[in-house]
């Protein structure tokens, strides 16, 4: 028998969610059956797969030791250093990712990727133990491209990743975006409205200028912060958010990103590897309960200097 007692990152989940993660060596029709048989109970009565746990509850799992002959995954002690952090308190970290690195483990396999950063990170603060979590691991809330820069929030606790959640799919967060394209947009701030369709083959979008059948809307707002005429710098924010939008809308428009490979073939003089876009900045604007993050409601974080402004002052 193995019990498990309810931590506060455990807390909220339903029965068969904790155990799916605390368990994953057991199929889940044994734990559908174990639950029936009473072979695992709640504070030693039975309970339902939806049973909603606290703080406190004790979880008894009578069922064989195989399914528990598991080590905890810690490729994460392979990553790279960490990025810089923009904000950090017990709850959150906002950090700048850096062009070029992965946010999530791909085909490639490699250790080497943004959560991993942020998992060793915490492991040497003595903040995050995989051995001693029996449910949660710190999670990225929002993502970014790859070959993107910018703001990404991770989540340190099961509370504050909730919650960011549910406001990320209410649009209480407003994202804004930088970055740098060729030529002057015309007027210097507009809204565009286009439609797209995937081409999951080729990692693309198509993009239409009227509704397509499995098409979807896609709307985007831009402001020019400043130009020389050959190259703008922009403000973008994303009505709408689908794959590669900024790329894609930008190009269609006649002004691609500087560094654009994907859906431009304009020379990229500046020497960009990557296209010129950052996630810049974010600002929290929640609406109704938001414990135990409300004290974040209002404030906006930036990366810091703008990355590609200096490309316009070098240039002018």
């Amino acid at each position: 028998m193995r019990s498990f007692t309810i931590r506060e990152n455990d807390a909220g989940q339903r029965m068969d969610k904790f155990i799916t993660k605390a368990v994953p060596l057991l199929p889940k029709s044994l734990m559908y059956k174990y639950l029936r048989l009473k072979r695992i109970k709640l504070n030693g009565k039975r309970c339902e797969i939806s049973t909603r746990l606290t703080a406190g509850d004790v979880v008894e799992m009578y069922i064989g030791d195989e399914f528990f002959d598991t080590a905890p995954e810690e490729s994460f002690r392979f990553a790279g250093p960490m990025v810089p952090i923009v904000y950090e308190d017990e709850h959150l970290l906002l950090v700048n990712k850096p062009a070029g690195l992965v946010v999530h483990g791909d085909e490639s396999q490699t250790p080497d990727t943004l959560i991993g950063r942020i998992l060793r990170y915490l492991a040497e603060k003595g903040e995050y133990d995989p051995a001693t979590e029996q449910s949660f691991t710190p999670s990225l809330c929002n993502r970014i491209d790859r070959n993107t820069s910018g703001l990404v929030i991770c989540a340190k606790t099961a509370a504050a990743l909730r919650v960011m959640n549910e406001k990320i799919k209410l649009r209480q967060i407003d994202k804004r975006y930088r970055c740098l394209v060729h030529g002057t947009p015309k007027p210097a701030e507009g809204r565009i409205e286009l439609f797209m369709r995937k081409r999951s083959d080729e990692n693309r979008i198509e993009v239409f200028h009227h509704p397509v059948p499995d098409g979807r809307t896609m709307i985007t707002e831009y402001k020019v912060l400043d130009s020389n005429g050959r190259y703008s710098l922009l403000e973008v924010h994303l009505i709408t958010g689908r794959t590669h939008q900024i790329r894609a809308t930008m190009a269609e428009i006649g002004h691609p990103l500087v560094g654009e490979g994907k859906y431009s073939s304009m020379k990229n003089d500046l020497g960009f590897r990557f296209q010129a876009l950052c996630a810049w900045s974010l600002t929290f604007r929640f609406e109704g309960d938001s414990a135990p993050l409300d004290y974040l409601n209002g404030r906006t974080f930036t990366v810091g200097e703008d990355p590609f402004a200096r490309y316009l002052r070098d240039r002018k």
